[in-house]
């Protein structure tokens, strides 16, 4: 069957799970062939380590894939986030196969083993605000930008890869301190408090769920959440509630832009921003044009331009 989940009914599914998989080639081509049964869109990275992924349906589409990732030995517990979309976020489906769910690139990482103390959204208020707790945003510095916790240290990395660098270079001012992670879904603190636990530190923790589950769940007039949350899918970012934000990607570099982003003279719909305008040549441009002419015929014949 072929699920195309009409827009009213687009649940959304962002999901890890550390665990150990002894055959992960044989799950990505099945959960493949799943997906492509049920309408279900996305992406999902299986690794020997476990799984993590976004994917997109009809809630029973998603609810099926669930309990079939359920079933896997091992694999029981998903860490699990649910929101709606207005229209499809996705536009096909992706099963990879990677040596990490998450790259660090540190072979001797184990998050089951390893990782920090869980802190449930409810509690979290109070660890950060604890002045004997360092509280860290491990995600990179273009989702860092559309927001943050309050007093939260911004690593200022590129990719993931940086952060045991950045923590080598740092090491002196998280001595002695408890260490509060946080990231979009949990996955990278999870991981990175496992990193940091490796290095002899003892009080390590991160925010169960991620800045996903605190948004869901602690209300606006509790929270110390300031801006919006970047999301990898066409909604680009989510407010507090899940609601979608009002970032927007530039097309040409990928870069989530905010509305005073989109005021700068160098942003120009479809084609640049002011992160990329300087870094294109004009073959770029007039390239970049060219797929958002394309992206607005289809609009105005209701249909949707795979490059939109």
């Amino acid at each position: 069957m072929n699920e195309t989940a009409p827009a009213a009914e687009i649940r959304v599914a962002a999901l890890y799970r550390f665990c150990r998989l002894d055959a992960p080639d044989a799950l990505r081509a099945s959960l493949a062939a799943f997906c492509s049964r049920h309408g279900i869109k996305g992406t999902l990275i299986v690794a020997g380590e476990g799984i993590n992924g976004t994917v997109a349906g009809t809630q029973a589409a998603i609810e099926a894939l669930v309990a079939r990732l359920d079933d896997i030995p091992g694999m029981a517990g998903l860490e699990l986030k649910y929101s709606r979309a207005a229209t499809m976020p996705f536009h096909r489906m992706k099963v990879r196969l990677k040596r990490e769910i998450v790259t660090m690139g540190v072979a001797a990482v184990d998050p089951p083993a390893d990782a920090g103390a869980y802190v449930d959204p409810a509690d979290w208020n109070a660890l950060i605000a604890d002045p004997a707790t360092v509280v860290i945003d491990t995600r990179n510095v273009y989702e860092v930008a559309l927001g943050s916790f309050r007093n939260a240290l911004d690593p200022g990395t590129a990719s993931f890869r940086e952060f045991p660098e950045w923590v080598a270079r740092n090491r002196a001012a998280l001595e002695g301190r408890k260490v509060a992670m946080f990231c979009t879904g949990g996955i990278r603190c999870e991981k990175a408090t496992a990193y940091v636990r490796s290095l002899g530190f003892e009080e390590v923790f991160h925010l169960k769920g991620g800045i996903l589950k605190y948004l869901e769940t602690v209300p606006e007039e509790e929270s110390l959440w300031q801006g919006e949350c970047f999301v990898f899918d066409e909604r680009v970012s989510v407010a507090h509630g899940l609601a979608q934000g009002e970032a927007e990607l530039c097309r040409a570099c990928r870069r989530p832009l905010t509305p005073a982003d989109r005021r700068s003279p160098s942003y120009v719909e479809g084609i640049s921003c002011a992160a990329c305008h300087d870094r294109r040549s004009d073959a770029d441009r007039d390239r970049y044009a060219e797929r958002h002419r394309q992206v607005q015929i289809a609009t105005k014949r209701g249909l949707r331009h795979i490059g939109s």
